[in-house]
This record gives structure tokens, sequence and C-alpha cells, in this order.
């Protein structure tokens, strides 16, 4: 075995292991650790040169800053009990009937999925809505699964829906006007086929009443001053879209003015609102891009790109239907942020079709679905159950997934590939 060979084995091995750390999570260490620890490893055993580092953890610039707008608006909306009030609100409006309640949650999680991203919808909306269940003398589970499924099922309505839509086309944004055209079908089809899927799966859990009279606490002045911020956010968020300008920038200046605004108007601090920030999450993306460069460098990337080429010089509809569902089961695998980044690496050069590369974002943002480490989205929204004193299975989760992913993920294909 020659040099090339060992250092190939010793780069697909840290990243196994680190992706690994990732998912499981070994004596309860963040995910940032295992990330970081794995891209080091690289570094200090000269099997990614440095400089490569820090171009693959530049790359991500874009995706930092809007995580960092993101996770400000989302910490906003949980302090000031925005998302609370929300999710009583549909509670209350429900009038006794757990379907309505149902529905109602599914449209409020389709919401803050589009405007917010899918892990805003993980880890804020999840306590709101167990919070309302109960409120409500509702069975939690089914609206919880609701949480964690529309946070994938509509994270391609938007660009901004999901950070894994900036990574797979990087500097080369689909126009607003564009996406719509691309994404709005299959985007439709899948939150039906999800929203179709889950009331039948608890169909017998949304019969009988729940409680009609609950009680609506106030909204706090810093919770509606965060709704206009969340709304200001979103409408610059399209016009820069529409525009083709990049995501980042945006995202981060509307949640930084809207955290200056709402902690002047309230008086307070920022430290409290920092701390409660999960900015663990910035050096986990910045670790991740670094294993990816790692990965390139060992020329599986380039075996992608010549797979993807000949595919589609076959047929461009087989390629996207291959690129599609099999990166939605390797998703599973390896998680979707880390399969995003190598996605992308090979269809740069690979210069894909326009369907080819929309099939492999809805497998990117649907594939997730089947399994509990499918995404950082879902990952975040079992530690939000931990907290609440609820737990899901891998096995329990597989079970939904298995019935709810694959019809949403064929219609979507279907659909993207039809209106080409």
């Amino acid at each position: 075995m020659d040099g090339i060979t060992i250092s190939q084995a010793a780069t697909w091995g840290i990243a196994a292991l680190a992706t690994g750390g990732v998912i499981v999570r070994p004596w309860g260490f963040p995910e940032a650790i295992w990330a970081v620890l794995g891209a080091a490893a690289l570094v200090l055993l000269a099997l990614l040169p440095w400089h490569d580092a820090l171009s693959a953890i530049g790359k991500g610039t874009d995706v930092y800053l809007f995580l960092t707008g993101m996770m400000l608006l989302a910490e906003l909306a949980r302090r000031e009990g925005l998302f609370d009030w929300l999710a009583v609100h549909a509670a209350e409006a429900a009038k006794g009937s757990p379907a309505r309640l149902f529905s109602l949650v599914y449209i409020v999680g389709i919401a803050v999925t589009s405007f917010l991203s899918n892990d805003a919808t993980a880890v804020v909306l999840t306590p709101a809505v167990y919070a309302a269940a109960k409120a409500a003398k509702a069975k939690p589970l089914p609206y919880l699964f609701i949480c964690a499924l529309i946070a994938n099922a509509a994270s391609f309505v938007l660009p901004i829906s999901n950070p894994a839509n900036l990574v797979i086309y990087n500097n080369h944004m689909p126009p607003l006007l564009a996406w719509l055209r691309q994404f709005a079908l299959p985007s439709a089809l899948a939150i039906g086929a999800t929203y179709a899927a889950l009331r039948w799966l608890f169909r017998h859990d949304l019969k009988g009443a729940i409680a009609t009279s609950i009680e609506v606490p106030p909204l706090s002045n810093g919770g509606r001053y965060t709704a206009y911020g969340i709304g200001f956010a979103a409408a610059a968020l399209l016009l820069a879209s529409a525009f083709e300008y990049q995501l980042g920038a945006p995202t981060f200046a509307a949640g930084v003015a809207t955290a200056l605004f709402v902690l002047v108007g309230n008086r307070e601090k920022p430290w409290p609102l920092i701390s409660g920030v999960h900015w663990n999450v910035l050096p986990l993306v910045a670790g991740l891009f670094v294993l990816v460069a790692g990965l390139n460098n060992t020329g599986v990337v380039s075996h992608l790109t010549q797979l993807l080429e000949w595919s589609v010089q076959q047929s461009a509809t087989t390629a996207a239907w291959i690129a599609g569902a099999g990166l939605a089961v390797v998703t599973n695998l390896m998680n979707n942020l880390p399969a995003a980044l190598i996605a992308e690496s090979a269809v740069t050069p690979a210069q894909a079709p326009r369907v080819v590369t929309g099939a492999l974002l809805i497998g990117v943002d649907l594939g997730p679905n089947l399994s509990v480490t499918g995404s950082l989205a879902t990952i975040l929204w079992l530690v939000a159950l931990r907290r609440e004193g609820e737990n899901v299975t891998a096995g329990e989760f597989l079970k939904v997934g298995a019935l709810v992913m694959p019809p949403a993920l064929i219609l979507a294909l279907g659909a993207l590939i039809i209106m080409r």
C-alpha cells in the first residue's frame, strides 16, 4: 500500500469518525467538538494543508452570517415568548378539535420553516408546541412530530428555509422568481404528502376533544418588536434573493438590528441574549467544511463528478432521479450538511443541468425525514424533546419516517422533472 492510499484511508477514517461523533455525540459531548477535532486531525497529520483548511473555513462565510442572524432572531422569539404566544393562540383557535389543532400547528410550522429556517422550527417551535399541547390536554407526540418533519419538508419553499440550500448553490443561488418556478410545486407536493401521511399515522390520536378554555398569555412589547423584526428580515431576504445577492449579510444585519432594537426597548444588557444562542453551530459547520475539503483531496469528489457527468450524458432525467434519491439516502448515513457540501463540490465542476442540481437539493432537504441522523435540525429536535421529558427512539422515528419520506420525495422529484 503506497503513501497516497494510506493518506486516503486515514482521511476517510477521520471523516467517518468525526461524522459519527456529530451524529451519536459520544459521552454527551456537543456535535461541534467532534467536527473540530476531525478537522484539526486532518491538519495536524498533514492530510490537509493548513492553507486549504483556512480556505475551506472561509468558504462558509455566507452560511455563518446566515446562521448567526437566524439564531439571534430565534433566540429573541424564544426569550420574548413570541412562538409560545402563537402556539397557544393556535390551541385556542382549535376550538376543542385535536385534528384542527394538528392542522394549525402544521401551518405555523410551514411559516416558521419557510421564513426562519428548519433549525428555528426544531429549536424554538418544538417547546412552544409542547406547551400548547399540554395546555390543551392533547397527546403531544403527533404535534411534536410535525415540528421534526415539516422542518425538512418545507425547507425548500424559499432559499432561506434551510442552510443546506446555500451550500448546494454556493455563490450561484437562483433569483427568487426562478427558484419559485422550479420549487413551488415540488414544495407544495412534499408538504401536502407529509401532512397526509402524518394525519393518517396519528389518526387515532386525533379523535375526541381537547380543552377549549385556554389562557392566552399577553405578548410583550419585545415580542411585538421581534415579530416586526422577523417580518422585516423575511422581506429583506426575499428582496436579496430576487436581486441575486447572497443571503448571509442581510440575514445577519436583520438579526443584529432586531436584537439591538428589542434590547434598547427593554433596557436590557445583551449578555443574556448572547449566552442563549447556540454558537457551537458555527464551529460545527466550519469543521464540516474542512472535513469535506479533506475528502476532496482524496479524489472522491472528482470520481463523483465523473459519475455525474456520465449519467447526465446518458439521460438528464435518469440522472436527476438517481442523484435526488441517492443523496436522500446518503443524508441519513452522514447527515445532510456534509452530504450537501460533497454534492456541491461535485456539481460545480460537472456543471450539471438545472434539474439535476434541483434534484440534489430536494434529496438533501427531504431525505432527513427518514431517520433521526438525517439533519442537524432533527438532532436539535431530539434535544428539545428531552428537555420537555419526552423521548423518541431511533426505531420509533424510522417507523414514521419510512412511511412519510418516500412518497414526499417521489412526488417532489417527479414534479421537478416534469416541470423542468
